[in-house]
């Protein structure tokens, strides 16, 4: 019979991301997809407190690698990629619109 090997505990390959860099490839991340990150989902997302949020997104914004916009109804900041904000704005245009038609055609 065959003997069973010795488990051996799990070791992670990478060294674990910080707070910030995690926060920072997630908005990153949405805006390659074509979507905002909206600042109030950052301390629900990633279990810290606003305060913390505000200072990593005061980071990010400063370092340049982030642009921040306002939400015209709301008044609530959404973050992006520099340079990806009217790509952004365009593709949420065209899936307003394509939902408007969806709900018509469904009528």
């Amino acid at each position: 019979m065959s003997q069973k090997k010795p488990f051996r505990k799990f070791t992670k390959k990478r060294p674990s991301l910080t707070t910030e860099q995690k926060v920072e490839k997630f908005i990153l991340r949405n805006s390659e997809n074509g979507f905002f990150t909206k600042v109030t989902t950052i301390p629900y997302k990633f279990e810290i407190s606003e305060s913390k949020a505000w200072d990593v997104i005061g980071e990010l914004l400063s370092n340049g690698t982030i642009e921040s916009v306002h939400d015209e109804f709301s008044g609530e900041m959404k973050l992006c990629k520099v340079g990806q904000t009217y790509s952004i704005m365009n593709s949420e245009q065209k899936r307003k619109r394509q939902k408007a038609n969806n709900f018509k055609n469904k009528k």
